[in-house]
């Protein structure tokens, strides 16, 4: 049996003592090792008595790093944005917008050679003058068969044609702004470009062809005249035509007919017939046909019977049953005044007046 610190199969052979002695406790021979006893610890004690093999990995985020999400939100209200103004302004949006104009208008009083015929009923005097045939209010103003054009749909065609209807409908039929009541329902019909020079015309009217109440509606003097009957009678034609890739064009061409009576004289007063022909030039671009709006470029109005020496900017002074025109021709022209319009005036034939 080998001694202290030998091996257990005893000391190896040709082992010599001496300057080796010192390593004997580090130096193991095969025998040894086969013969040394292995202990595995548990994972228990591992856990317990012994660090960690490796450091334990940080703990994985779940989810997308805060940069990343930025560019995501960024992309995302980019997109948004995109569709938002695709939908707003489609076929290119501003940029094939047409410029809007402002309305040019002109008014001509039509003056009677004689006196104003007259008669206790006014469904007598209708049926006894051109306006027999025509129809009662806004049934007088039919649509005419729409037809898509080639850049816009037949729905678009029929949203011009009914906008401009209803502009007719409210700026001449309506009793309320007739005699010089609000005027609110024409202006929410107008393009907002023609807002201003709308309200300039009632705040500060003109007869310079651009501020002219009576451009923009039928308002006749409530001291002067009232109505002698609610039906008021309508003919005309609406027409539709594509002007440009971005706008439409409605032309309206009516005559409208008025009985009226002196203003408080009731049933005792006779009643006359008061006659407007009226060409309207409507514009509209995609926005206005989404916003049921108009822009209205020119005006141009024939009315009588009227005096030419009145002033018919603010509002129309018919002439009633058994009047007649004063005398005077229209107000003065000046060729040297610049940014007026030219008064015109023109007399009114006989055959549009009632035959009594």
């Amino acid at each position: 049996m080998g001694g202290l610190g030998d091996p257990p199969g005893g000391p190896p052979e040709g082992a010599s003592g001496g300057g080796e002695d010192e390593y004997r406790s580090v130096v193991f021979d095969e025998s040894f090792v086969r013969a040394a006893r292995l202990q595995e610890y548990s994972a228990q004690e591992r856990i317990a008595d012994h660090a960690p093999a490796v450091r334990p990995r940080p703990a994985r985020r779940h989810g997308l790093p805060r940069q990343a999400l930025i560019l995501v939100l960024l992309i995302a209200l980019a997109f948004g944005t995109a569709i938002y103004m695709g939908v707003r302004q489609p076929y290119g949006g501003l940029a094939g917008r047409h410029p809007t104009e402002p309305l040019r208008m002109t008014v001509v009083p039509l003056a009677p050679r004689g006196q104003v015929p007259g008669a206790a009923d006014p469904d007598f005097l209708y049926g006894h003058s051109p306006a027999a045939q025509f129809r009662v209010g806004a049934e007088g103003i039919p649509l005419p068969p729409a037809r898509r054009t080639s850049h816009f749909s037949e729905g678009q065609v029929i949203a011009a044609l009914s906008t401009a209807k209803d502009y007719i409908v409210r700026s001449a039929l309506d009793p309320g702004v007739l005699t010089g009541g609000n005027v609110r329902s024409v202006r929410l019909l107008l393009d907002t470009n023609q807002l201003d020079q709308f309200d300039q015309s009632f705040e500060r009217p003109a007869a310079d062809g651009r501020h002219t109440p009576t451009g923009w509606l039928i308002r006749i003097d409530p001291a002067r005249a009232e109505l002698a009957d609610d039906q008021i009678r309508v003919q005309g034609s609406l027409e539709a035509a594509e002007s440009a890739t971005a706008t439409l064009e409605v032309t309206a061409d009516h005559t409208t007919v008025y009985a009226l009576r002196p203003a408080g004289a009731g049933n005792k007063a006779e009643a006359s017939l008061f006659t407007v022909r009226r060409e309207l030039h409507f514009r509209f671009d995609r926005d206005d046909l989404r916003l049921h709006q108009a822009q209205v470029l020119v005006s141009y109005v024939q009315a009588g019977p009227l005096s030419c020496s009145e002033d018919t900017s603010s509002r129309l002074r018919p002439l009633l049953a058994g009047q007649t025109a004063r005398q005077g021709g229209p107000a003065d022209t000046d060729p040297y005044s610049t940014g007026g319009a030219t008064a015109l005036c023109g007399s009114l034939a006989r055959s549009a007046l009632p035959g009594v």
